[in-house]
């Protein structure tokens, strides 16, 4: 089944879901992209996996190592750092928290809708 997510509702949760995927096991770009999409996020490619790996890395949530390939170049090794862990924790509250507020004024019913030309 494909599904198309909201852009702006996916950057937003973006970082959260890479923390996740690699706080379940190291991987690299690719991979966690090829993850994504087996998760249901069909619409994220690559272009927008890598530059946000680098964001995490450049803000000392990820750490990354070098690992040679018998297919092509090296590949770049993504982990969770101590922050990393702390992020995930701290955003998977803040995401909880979101979405129970959401859905409470979702799942509130809503009134009849008023007829066309009155």
């Amino acid at each position: 089944m494909t599904s198309s997510h909201d852009p702006q509702l996916l950057k937003g949760v973006l970082s959260l879901l890479l923390l996740h995927l690699l706080a379940e096991r190291e991987s690299y770009g690719y991979e966690v992209a090829q993850r994504l999409q087996g998760a249901g996020f069909t619409d994220v490619l690559e272009g927008t996996v890598y530059p946000a790996l680098a964001r995490l890395e450049r803000e000392g949530r990820l750490a990354t190592r070098l690992v040679a390939s018998s297919s092509g170049p090296a590949r770049k090794y993504y982990r969770l750092t101590d922050a990393g862990h702390e992020a995930l924790t701290a955003g998977a509250a803040a995401w909880a928290r979101h979405v129970h507020t959401v859905d409470a004024v979702l799942s509130r019913p809503l009134p009849t809708a008023p007829q066309k030309g009155s």
